[in-house]
């Protein structure tokens, strides 16, 4: 193992006392050191884990330090940012067990840094990008979104005091407005590798979206969706009947339906044969979670339609990934998988 890195002065022990002990991690005793013991990069974050000790009191031996890169598109910046309005509104309603625990947020530089429970020991992720999980923990999987959905299913918080109805507060609105700008820029990028007959598709599903979003507009059967549901964004226990799938990376949580984030899951990360072959077994056994954990009048015919619209939807998002600069190697794929995924589905229908 390496020797820790110290911290930049403005990070002090004190403070960090300050945060553990208002977060109710420290009852007692003080942080006397604190060292950045691993520091790494993702797609978009910069994620340390730093180690800490302690005089006269037991807090937590270990956290996570999670921010923003700093040379990612500043559109994209502000959309992570999301994440802390998550861990400080909404993480503290949830049921235990369903995500990492929060111990406060750093600003001592004025970057918004997540403090988050260190869970590098007790869980792990379930594969290597993008080799994708077991069935069984496919099932696992989905009964966590069911259980998590079912929590905020039609809650009346919902576009009060947590989240937004985005039919109201302009964001749908800004978004199509933006979006035909963000598809002319990467058709333009990608030339005959972007054919005319798959634009055309574009096309067709910007002209139906005031129809689309109807559903969206009756402000029922809407819940909180992690809005990033790839597998790799849940921390498997290492001995699952000792611990729960924890969810992270929330920087993409929004109310919506709750197939956005299952669509997301399959028909954006997964190619044909595998989704064909678990897709609808992973939706029953979701739909069976989501009803014994309470939520009536939502039939599966009903969820299998919502499916088909939000894998309709999906072929949205590696134009925004694009458009962010992300890499190929990425939102390409993406691409790829959700055009199939509308093909398997027939949701050209739904244009109309």
């Amino acid at each position: 193992m390496s020797t820790p890195s110290p911290l930049d002065d403005g990070l002090t022990p004190g403070r960090f006392t300050e945060v553990l002990r208002g977060s109710g991690a420290l009852d007692g005793g003080r942080v006397v050191e604190v060292a950045v013991e691993t520091s790494r990069t993702t797609l978009v974050s910069t994620i340390e884990r730093l180690r800490l000790r302690y005089a006269g009191g037991d807090g937590p031996a270990t956290l996570i330090r999670k921010e923003p890169r700093r040379d990612i598109a500043p559109d994209l910046a502000s959309v992570l940012g999301r994440e802390v309005a998550f861990y400080t509104r909404v993480a503290p309603l949830m049921t235990a067990g369903l995500v990492p625990r929060c111990y406060g947020l750093d600003a001592s530089d004025n970057r918004r840094r997540l403090l988050l429970e260190d869970l590098t020991d007790s869980h792990t992720i379930v594969s290597e990008w993008p080799m994708p999980p077991t069935t069984e923990q496919c099932e696992r999987i989905m009964d966590t979104y069911a259980t998590l959905h079912a929590q905020w299913w039609d809650d009346t918080r919902l576009g009060v005091t947590v989240g937004t109805w985005f039919d109201t507060d302009g964001t749908f609105d800004r978004h199509l407005a933006e979006f035909p700008k963000r598809l002319a820029a990467v058709a333009d990028r990608l030339a005959d590798r972007f054919p005319p007959d798959r634009l055309a598709i574009y096309e067709r599903l910007l002209d139906a979206a005031p129809r689309l979003l109807g559903r969206y507009r009756t402000h029922r059967d809407l819940t909180l969706v992690h809005g990033d549901a790839h597998v790799w964004n849940a921390f498997h226990p290492r001995d699952p009947s000792a611990g729960s799938i924890r969810l992270f990376d929330w920087d993409g949580w929004r109310v919506d339906t709750a197939t956005d984030d299952l669509a997301y899951m399959m028909a954006l990360h997964w190619y044909p044969e595998r989704r064909r072959r678990l897709e609808r077994r992973l939706l029953e056994r979701y739909h069976a979670t989501l009803t014994a954990r309470g939520v009536r009048g939502y039939s599966f015919a009903a969820l299998f339609e919502d499916y088909r619209l939000s894998a309709l939807w999906q072929i949205t998002t590696p134009i925004w990934q694009a458009s962010w600069r992300l890499n190929a190697a990425v939102w390409w794929s993406h691409l790829e998988r959700a055009m199939l995924a509308v093909d398997d589905l027939n949701c050209r229908e739904l244009l109309g």
